[in-house]
């Protein structure tokens, strides 16, 4: 009806009715493209050299189904990742680098809701009599408290929605990259281990020799003393036990270094670790069954992480799209004003404001276009980081298998090569006692009897080693460590 006066209060209960319909209606739709997890760029089997050794597992769980302290039974090691876990600062980072994907993930989440606010304003000013429509100075002022809505946007094209999902995403690629660092320095950690087992056993084997030498020197130089020798064989000697001493003092620096660089893998002091003369591959880790490629890469959480990066640029590139669209905002307040404060709750004294506003893009210099190139691109660059991930997890797989193959191959011939260089040092021994050879033989004998000690325990640690990066490359472990705490308002999958 023309002309119709509405009661302050029937306004106010209609605005707040229309702004809840809005809310309600607001249902929208999204422009993000459908998100397809692209194919695996990789064989469906393994290369034929990464066969499985005699005896491996053809059933049960795989490494990531496997936790750390199932699959590394040295009570040394489980203690030494333990407290890596605790305080390596590169997991610490990517642990807060996931408290901030998820504070900013809330951050854009509270875009999709009004923000209310309650407010009070007050004012008071003079106009002077020659500005006046009464010719007369006039003093006013006025008094207003009220709640409102600022500039809340209606995702009717599902803008805000993408965004949202977008920060969501990074969030979980975020979450699965902490676990992917978890990963990884477990393994770090375990091999550095087993890299000062091997120096501490190299070291002892050393100790040995240089002790062995330091007495066929004391009695070489009392043959020599009684002229049973001559000065040659003395100084031969003299020379095998420096190159022990030279090789000994090599290796304590390496340990050295060794124990400082786990040291800084666990954050903390390093705890006292007692000498061990042999390493213990049966304490170590058990052998592991490997799985299909798409049984087990998919699981690894760098290819998680890079996948859930594709989602996000999925959504970014809705929201992209979404900016061509009318922009949509509803700003609004409901409350009560009077020019004294006394007068604010009076009868009549009730005010309101609705100020929708629509705005369409129509000239931007390309603003929107270049927008939309720029979220394409970063979706195209997803796909390839994700499938780059993906084969360079395959490799790792690969290399790992081989090198669990091959190096238990090299160590059969290691344990082959020191039992026949034993034999050779032992029997031109005798000779030379005899009177048969002569001493540099001896030497030679030695000499490679020493290499091949050390090769043999270079060669098992090598092995163990590779079983850590099996371990590692099939993703071990990583079901164990969840997900963080799904974030506030997470949508259910």
């Amino acid at each position: 009806m023309l002309g119709r006066t509405w009661p302050a209060k029937d306004l106010r209960v209609a605005s707040s009715r229309a702004l809840l319909a809005c809310a309600l209606a607001v249902t929208g739709c999204s422009l993000a493209p459908p998100h397809q997890t692209p194919s695996l760029p990789v064989a469906s089997i393994y290369p034929a050299d990464t066969a499985n050794q005699p005896g491996a597992p053809s059933d049960g769980p795989i490494a990531p189904d496997i936790a750390w302290r199932d699959y590394f039974a040295d009570p040394q090691l489980k203690a030494l990742i333990a407290q890596a876990l605790e305080n390596n600062r590169d997991l610490k980072t990517a642990v807060l680098r996931v408290e901030e994907a998820r504070a900013a993930y809330g951050i854009q989440r509270a875009d999709q809701f009004p923000t209310i606010a309650a407010g009070i304003d007050g004012s008071r000013a003079r106009t002077p009599a020659d500005l006046s429509p009464t010719e007369r100075a006039l003093t006013a002022g006025q008094v207003q408290v009220g709640v409102g809505v600022a500039a809340w946007e209606l995702d009717f094209w599902g803008r805000v929605r993408n965004l949202r999902e977008a920060a969501l995403e990074s969030y979980l690629a975020t979450d699965a990259a902490r676990r992917a660092v978890t990963v990884s320095l477990i393994a770090l950690v375990a091999d550095s281990y087993l890299a000062l087992r091997e120096l501490d056993e190299r070291i002892a084997l050393t100790r040995q020799t240089v002790a062995s030498r330091e007495e066929s020197l004391r009695i070489f130089t009392r043959r020599f003393e009684v002229g049973a020798i001559a000065k040659m064989d003395v100084v031969q000697v003299e020379t095998l036990l420096q190159q022990a001493r030279t090789l000994a003092a090599q290796l304590e620096q390496a340990r050295a270094a060794q124990a400082h660089a786990l040291t800084l893998l666990l954050g903390s002091p390093l705890p006292p670790l007692p000498q061990t003369e042999r390493l213990d591959e049966a304490a170590v880790m058990p052998t592991l069954r490997v799985g299909l490629p798409s049984e087990v890469l998919l699981q690894r959480p760098d290819i998680v992480a890079a996948e859930h990066r594709l989602r996000a640029a999925g959504a970014n590139i809705g929201a992209a799209r979404a900016a061509f669209f009318p922009h949509i905002t509803l700003t609004g307040s409901v409350g009560t004003a009077s020019s004294e404060l006394s007068g604010l709750f009076d009868s009549g004294s009730q005010a309101w404001r609705f100020l929708p506003s629509l705005t369409l893009p129509i000239f931007d210099a390309g603003r929107n276009r270049a927008a939309l190139d720029l979220a394409e691109v970063r979706r195209d660059l997803a796909v390839v980081n994700y499938e780059q991930t993906v084969q360079a997890a395959f490799r790792e797989v690969s290399d790992a298998l081989s090198a669990r193959r091959w190096l238990s191959e090299q160590v059969r011939i290691a344990e082959a090569t020191l039992a026949a260089q034993a034999e050779r040092a032992r029997l031109v021994k005798l000779r030379y006692d005899n009177g048969s050879a002569p001493y540099f033989e001896v030497l030679d004998a030695q000499r490679d009897l020493l290499t091949a000690e050390q090769q043999w325990v270079q060669t098992r640690r090598a092995l163990l080693s590779s079983r850590v990066s099996l371990y590692a490359a099939l993703g071990g472990g990583s079901q164990e460590f969840v997900e963080s705490p799904a974030p506030e308002g997470r949508p259910a999958n």
